[in-house]
């Protein structure tokens, strides 16, 4: 009987920490969602669904939803492809191919803060080498953090330099296990290197992609958060507040627990209607071999 409850012994102090720090926290911004606090945090009066109905008709929120949409669609859409592309090249037999992947692993190791800090000496409108390449280039000077759209472009570039090394690695493991052979007897059929792309080597790496594409939604709408905060801090006139954002705003800096509280709760239902619809619809077409 004893060697029988052992393993659920050991198990206790996981189970404490999952429940102390993930769904204690869950169950408690729940139950805050339909509260508000008193200024000093004395004491909770139960308001229902009145943070919602403020959260739907404030335009500041609706406006974040928007961005959300706008940064996670866009993120999400250029990192896999451009990690697909430069997996292709990296799978290919050159010299120092080696030294290449290193290089571009090399964000992957870094934080998403320091990746924010990064970005904010490249795009510097007077000592960045960005608008050192664009003036000698172009003769331009772009103000990449401070103007509209451009804030918002800066943020998607440092979120998807920052994730690409992440995608790459599926894919080129994902390249190598596609057998040569395969590949070889569709060339000397007559298939185009885009027909062996597109017919072959998708299809055959969509299980990756469908992983990848849930990955980064959420590391866009979560984790990106520290790119956004060492960056641009949600400007210039909020064109660069998502969600995750507003909620930090809400919750730490204007003390609003019970909206903030709401707010995390919306994100929560909106990553669960996401990740059902996508795995109901798009998993269909998914080729697992």
């Amino acid at each position: 009987m004893a060697r029988k409850l052992t393993p659920y012994f050991l198990l206790i102090p996981a189970f404490l920490i999952i429940g102390l720090f993930i769904y204690w926290p869950a169950v408690y911004s729940f139950n805050l969602s339909f509260h508000r606090e008193t200024p000093f945090g004395t004491r909770m009066i139960y308001v229902g669904l009145k943070n919602f109905k403020r959260l739907f008709s404030s335009q500041v929120y609706t406006d974040s939803v928007k961005v959300t949409i706008a940064y996670v669609t866009l993120s999400v859409t250029i990192t896999v492809i451009l990690s697909l592309f430069l997996a292709m090249l990296l799978n290919q037999k050159i010299p120092a191919v080696r030294l290449y992947r290193t290089f571009i692993f090399a964000p992957y190791a870094i934080s998403p803060a320091i990746a924010g800090t990064l970005w904010t000496f490249l795009l510097n409108p007077v000592v960045g080498h960005v608008n050192y390449f664009l003036m000698k280039t172009f003769g331009i000077q772009v103000e990449w953090l401070t103007t509209k759209p451009y804030a918002f472009y800066a943020v998607v570039f440092a979120t998807v330099w920052k994730m690409m090394p992440f995608d790459i690695i599926f894919y080129l493991a994902g390249l190598q296990s596609i057998p040569d052979e395969l590949l070889e007897s569709a060339r000397i059929d007559g298939a185009s290197l885009w027909k062996r792309i597109t017919k072959i080597i998708v299809p055959l790496l969509s299980p990756i992609t469908f992983y990848l594409v849930i990955m980064n939604t959420i590391t866009t709408m979560f984790a990106a958060f520290a790119i956004i905060d060492v960056m641009t801090k949600g400007g210039p006139a909020n064109s660069t507040t998502t969600m995750i954002y507003r909620l930090y705003l809400d919750a730490f800096a204007f003390q609003r627990t019970g909206k903030a509280a709401a707010e995390s709760v919306i994100l929560f239902l909106i990553m669960a209607v996401i990740t059902i619809f996508y795995f109901r619809l798009v998993e269909k077409r998914v080729h697992y071999q």
